[in-house]
């Protein structure tokens, strides 16, 4: 049989010219511009830089809206991380059951995701909303958007909902992937349910658990902006300002340029760091079949 190949040894390369394109222009270059602005002050009218070293870095950390914004970050990241991967899990294992409707209610609990968090925010705005929102007309409580804390735990919530859909497709099909005569063995011997979930179901899902790790830990610090835009606005009282949120106003609404380039850069960097940090330490507990 005749292997199929390229007329020309050129035209695998041409191929690949606008994909290349695509991705220096709208990825690498961007990248390049924000980690050069760094180190630059830059005019918010005229545009004009000036070289200002490790200045943008320092100012940073001695900012207390920043630092503030980070610790938020945090709370937030691990919330929704934790969170969201045991609601998906438990939600996963119960779609997983020969149950009527299961269908159905996969259907239901895996359309958030599709949804854009621009929508999503403004879904939990009508719920949570102090003048008319069902929540409070239901509970009694006004306060779920104008008090911090409460506006935090909302914000979680709507991130981990959001998201939900992404993390039990994924692990559904873990689920289904795993084989039937280990569990079977484990039963024979005298393993009962939570034995068995522990011994072996998540055994075989720590590597589906350890890629939705690091998907939420990027998906919190890098992908709440819609959400936090539409529903809080980073309040009240700065209380769900997270970082991305913080480089938002300070790039578009304070024309901070050089400031926010240096955020831009840190957050990069802080999520690199945890990354690095999960596959140096989570990794090791992770079972590949």
């Amino acid at each position: 049989m005749k292997q199929a190949g390229f007329s020309s040894k050129y035209l695998p390369y041409l191929l690949l010219v606008p994909t290349f394109a695509v991705l220096i222009i709208f990825l690498f270059y961007p990248a390049f511009e924000t980690f050069r602005l760094t180190f630059y002050k830059v005019h918010p009218y005229s545009g004009a830089e000036k070289f200002a070293g490790l200045y943008n870095l320092k100012k940073i950390f001695t900012n207390p809206d920043y630092l503030s914004s980070f610790w938020t970050s945090a709370i937030f990241a691990i919330a929704v991380i934790g969170f969201g991967l045991l609601t998906s899990l438990l939600l996963a294992l119960l779609l997983n059951q020969n149950i009527k409707g299961a269908k159905i209610y996969r259907s239901l609990l895996i359309w958030p995701y599709a949804l854009s968090p621009a929508i999503a925010g403004a879904l939990f705005n009508f719920l949570f909303n102090p003048a008319n929102g069902i929540i409070g007309y239901f509970t009694g409580i006004r306060t779920w958007m104008t008090n911090g804390s409460t506006a935090l735990f909302v914000v979680i919530i709507a991130a981990v909902w959001k998201n939900l859909g992404y993390n039990i497709i994924f692990y559904l099909t873990a689920l289904r992937n795993i084989p039937k005569d280990a569990l079977e063995a484990a039963e024979l011997d005298g393993a009962g349910p939570v034995r068995r979930f522990f011994s072996i179901t998540f055994a075989f899902l720590s590597p589906m658990t350890f890629f939705l790790l690091v998907m939420n830990t990027t998906y919190a610090y890098f992908s709440a902006f819609g959400l936090i835009d539409v529903l809080t606005e980073g309040g009240p009282a700065e209380s769900t300002n997270v970082l991305i949120y913080q480089l938002y106003k300070d790039f578009f609404v304070n024309s901070r340029i050089g400031y926010a380039a240096a955020e831009s850069f840190i957050l990069f960097m802080i999520v690199v760091l945890i990354t690095v940090m999960q596959f140096q330490t989570t990794e090791k507990k992770v079972y590949y079949q």
